[in-house]
């Protein structure tokens, strides 16, 4: 992350946010509820109010990923809710099974605050884009869609990666409109150990 971001957490609060987000996923399968969480158990840093996104890969492939763009929540109650909905409510995939759960590896994406980036046209954006380094945000009208930094190792290149954001949000790959807002924010991204 940089000064854009968060405060960088430490290895062991990343540890509890992975240890909180694998025990929820576990929760889960015996529980229709939310885990407690007692908030007594960690530090005033995963208390403040933060956005993540909590993905599972199950074998090297997408297996479930939620999250939110806006922080409206202490950050470990943000990352035990996204685990819970990224295992049981991804509508792209059925809920994770108990006979899943050792082959699933839990990746946490810590979201710093977006920042719109302001351009004249599309080759000034695309200019603009930082690979590996920048999530963004598109929105126009009802339309919106996210990839986080990680997105860029399978979409290298700034105009595929525009134009496939452009797809996930539900526009033509080749849309442009003078309402379209692009943000951008980074993220402080870590995973359990395989």
């Amino acid at each position: 992350m940089n000064s854009e971001s968060a405060n960088e957490l430490t290895p062991q609060q990343q540890q509890q946010l992975l240890q909180v987000a694998r025990e929820s996923i576990e929760y889960g399968l015996g529980h229709p509820h939310a885990m407690p969480i007692d908030a007594d158990a960690y530090d005033e840093q995963l208390l403040q109010q933060g956005g993540s996104f909590v993905t599972l890969d199950k074998k090297g492939a997408l297996r479930g990923c939620i999250g939110t763009l806006q922080p409206y929540q202490p950050l470990v109650i943000d990352v035990e809710e996204h685990a819970r909905a990224a295992a049981f409510s991804d509508p792209r995939f059925p809920p994770v099974g108990a006979d899943e759960l050792a082959d699933i590896v839990i990746s946490v994406s810590v979201l710093g605050n977006p920042d719109v980036i302001d351009f004249s046209d599309e080759e000034d954006l695309i200019s603009q884009l930082r690979p590996l380094q920048d999530g963004l945000i598109l929105e126009d009208g009802g339309a919106r869609g996210t990839f986080l930094p990680a997105v860029w190792e399978s979409l290298p290149e700034p105009r595929q990666f525009l134009q496939q954001l452009k797809r996930k949000a539900g526009l033509p790959l080749d849309y442009w409109s003078d309402s379209l807002k692009i943000s951008r924010y980074t993220t402080q991204s870590f995973s359990e150990k395989v």
